[in-house]
């Protein structure tokens, strides 16, 4: 269900350095499966889906596309017609991602490839893993975070849910999630790929696999204000940050003012004011060039 061009969230690409690591952190950590390999790439899903998290074999760490998928086909051009009228240069005029069926992928603010495509491919898997339901949405730091706000409720149709003190914060929708787009003012890197998890007892599991691997969560479980999810994070290989979160609010009213929020009030934590002052260093940059 989505009310404007974008029907849901669709993947994040990561270069890595470490292509092996990583794809070792997403399935044994998280839970993932791998559902396809095609040259230097490696595809993995939680859903029944072709693929909604892609592993790309490089000598940089980096984001090398943000996946959206448009409501349909019409939507799709829609989406092609507003990239062309804000000049913004068009990397592939044809799906980028293997087991897709159409879709073009464009440079946007900030250097931030996005790709937006309809038509992918199911991929069921046969066996059942402790893994997360789906891939949920994304955070990252644009420098003009208003720039990237105003971008993605321009040309991508998002709409807003909450608002963090003056210009800090955005949080943004494309269907019922509280958020498939957090922003907030930063460094211009991306933060964290999320994951829906069936409960809270799964978040407790992941700290257990972690402490076995000899690794750690770096905060959480925490209860968040904006989006009211239950989450915890820790560092993949590749320099990212991996949420598993339950609970996030659902919006199925369109029309819902967003919330609004000082940017000292307790919107990151409900349970606690204590955030690690190191959270938010962690994080990778875009990559606009292609492997």
């Amino acid at each position: 269900m989505s009310w404007g061009l974008i029907r849901e969230m669709g993947h994040v690409a990561i270069q890595t350095t470490d292509v092996d690591a990583a794809v070792a952190d997403a399935t044994q950590l998280l839970g993932l499966r791998v559902t396809e390999r095609t040259g230097n790439d490696v595809n993995l899903a939680a859903g029944n889906v072709h693929h909604e998290l892609v592993y790309v074999d490089s000598n940089v760490n980096g984001i090398h596309s943000l996946g959206l998928i448009a409501r349909d086909g019409e939507a799709l051009r829609t989406i092609r017609k507003r990239v062309e009228a804000e000049n913004l240069h068009i990397v592939s005029d044809k799906a980028y991602s293997a087991g897709v069926q159409d879709g073009f992928s464009f440079i946007g603010p900030e250097g931030w490839i996005f790709e937006i495509y309809v038509g992918m491919q199911e991929n069921i898997s046969r066996e059942p893993t402790f893994g997360p339901n789906r891939y949920g949405h994304i955070n990252f730091h644009p420098q003009d975070v208003v720039g990237m706000k105003n971008f993605l409720e321009r040309v991508l149709d998002f709409r807003l849910s909450d608002v963090i003190g003056d210009d800090f914060a955005y949080f943004m929708r494309c269907n019922p999630d509280h958020h498939g787009i957090a922003l907030i003012a930063g460094r211009g890197t991306f933060h964290h790929h999320a994951w829906e998890a069936q409960s809270i007892a799964d978040l407790g599991k992941l700290g257990d696999r972690l402490h076995l691997a000899g690794r750690e969560l770096i905060w959480g479980p925490v209860r968040h204000g904006a989006g009211h999810n239950i989450a915890a994070y820790y560092v993949e290989a590749s320099g990212a940050v991996v949420e598993l979160y339950t609970d996030l609010e659902q919006i199925y009213d369109d029309a819902r003012p967003p919330i609004k929020w000082g940017a000292d009030d307790n919107w990151w934590n409900m349970w606690s004011s204590f955030r690690p002052d190191s959270f938010r260093t962690f994080g990778i940059p875009p990559v606009t060039n292609r492997r």
